[in-house]
């Protein structure tokens, strides 16, 4: 093994234990007194009602999707808008084109009433 890796392997072990070792010790300074009030679900202040594995309409998931999907457009804009002088008008047109792409699925969306709460 190359000796040029050490402080490579050192920063990975140190970087694993860390939270273990950060987990541990908090699970053995911190109090614990549970009981039947500490250990009921709490929600808003509000006595929860039947079981934890009730059904969510779909369109809880679609949105979250959408907007996932929707979000990481800024991831690849960043990058762009970091270097945008250097792209010149190839840049800017390749970043139109981008978003023309987004505009459309967009539109597409709207469209087939997926938004709609009705």
């Amino acid at each position: 093994m190359p000796i040029g890796y050490l402080p490579i392997l050192g920063f990975a072990v140190l970087s694993a234990a860390f939270p273990i070792v950060a987990l541990l010790l908090a699970r053995f300074l911190r109090p614990s007194a549970p009981n039947a009030v500490k250990l009921e679900a709490y929600e808003c202040g509000i006595p929860s009602q039947g079981g934890s594995r009730g059904r969510f309409s779909v369109r809880f998931y679609v949105v979250a999707m959408l907007f996932v999907i929707f979000d990481v457009e800024t991831v690849f804009l960043f990058p762009w808008a970091v270097r945008y002088k250097q792209y010149g008008w190839f840049g800017l047109a390749e970043a139109g084109v981008f978003l023309a792409f987004l505009v459309v699925g967009y539109i597409w969306i709207l469209g087939k009433r997926v938004l709609t709460w009705a």
